[in-house]
């Protein structure tokens, strides 16, 4: 829960979100509006997400729209990402990393040249080496054939204003496995909530889980990172980062039974499919000293929201942007939303 003094800051203040459309920017994009935040959208998905927002649908691998949409901002939560399973993201890792360097580059550069006075970078938990638990401070690199090096190098980007500027306007954070409503529930590329609910509502008897089910993750709901984010931007890290984590283990047993708390399905774990690393954690100590960080959603009841959501809007994500797949031209039919501009206007 954010403090009221907090939310207070951003009546009237302009903010733009990058990838607003998507897990954790829709969810900053809702509180930010309940402030009075006058809030501007940039994502290439065909999709409205809250009436009072305005929102452009436009390419951030282009730096003079990035500088557009950015002039006059009080604040900027860069949010916007390539959103990838293993499946796809590994073969196709080129798909992932130029856009993501792309736009990384654009929108925190074009933040310093428009002297916006707050920025906060979604950067990624692939931008750790690999770990069982990841704590401020350890090493950050990522493999060398991963695509969290595109993350990584915002992350340094935003080192080098330090450097050079001297700024520390500039807030980092770090998500761990985000799920939520507004995921991607791509049947070829959804992450492990939306797969295994996609399959769930799909009627698969049994649900077959590979690994054993021990495997331990951080899976966290996305208005919990998306009210760190806003933390993150208000108190700053000091050019440093903060992980955004649940603050718990979970392991896909017990996030199969969560599911199964509220949902009827049989299940079974086919031990002889690698599961990946068996613990997978994020240390949020530091984001709860630094920006009062309190993730508070009972895993549960969020992902009987974001269950609930899915079945309100199975086909959303046909008309988000693809980064894997040849994707429906900007001019094709949008459904309408107050505020929204192309980005040629």
């Amino acid at each position: 829960m954010i403090k009221d003094e907090v939310l207070r800051s951003f009546s009237g203040k302009n903010a733009a979100v990058t990838g607003g459309t998507g897990m954790i920017g829709r969810q900053v994009v809702d509180i930010l509006c309940a402030t009075g935040a006058n809030v501007r959208i940039i994502s290439l998905d065909q999709v409205c997400v809250h009436a009072k927002a305005e929102h452009v649908f436009g390419d951030l691998t282009n730096f003079e729209l990035c500088k557009q949409v950015t002039r006059d901002m009080d604040f900027v939560f860069h949010i916007a990402g390539v959103k990838g399973s293993a499946k796809v993201s590994r073969p196709m890792l080129a798909s992932h990393i130029v856009p993501t360097l792309m736009f990384n580059t654009n929108v925190l550069e074009a933040c310093r040249v428009n002297r916006v006075k707050k920025a906060v970078y979604t950067s990624s938990i692939s931008a750790y080496a690999d770990a069982e638990v990841f704590r401020e401070g350890d090493n950050p690199n990522a493999s060398p054939v991963d695509s969290g090096w595109a993350k990584r190098m915002g992350e340094i980007q935003i080192y080098a204003y330090k450097v050079q500027y001297g700024l520390e306007n500039f807030a980092i954070v770090r998500p761990s496995n985000v799920y939520g409503p507004g995921d991607n529930f791509d049947p070829e590329n959804a992450m492990v909530v939306a797969s295994l609910m996609a399959r769930i509502h799909r009627k698969e008897d049994p649900l077959v889980v590979w690994g054993d089910g021990s495997a331990i993750r951080d899976i966290v709901y996305s208005r919990d990172v998306a009210e760190g984010c806003i933390l993150a931007l208000y108190h700053g890290t000091k050019g440093g980062f903060v992980n955004l984590g649940s603050g718990r283990e979970v392991s896909i047993q017990q996030l199969v039974e969560a599911l199964r708390s509220f949902l009827t399905f049989n299940y079974s774990f086919d031990a002889r499919k690698p599961s990946g690393w068996p613990r997978r954690v994020m240390d949020i100590a530091l984001a709860r000293k630094m920006i009062d960080y309190n993730p508070s959603t009972p895993l549960a009841e969020g992902l009987k929201q974001t269950w609930e959501w899915y079945l309100a809007h199975q086909e959303e994500y046909k008309l988000k942007k693809n980064y894997f797949q040849e994707q429906v031209s900007a001019s094709a039919a949008r459904g309408s939303c107050l505020g929204e501009k192309n980005s040629g206007e």
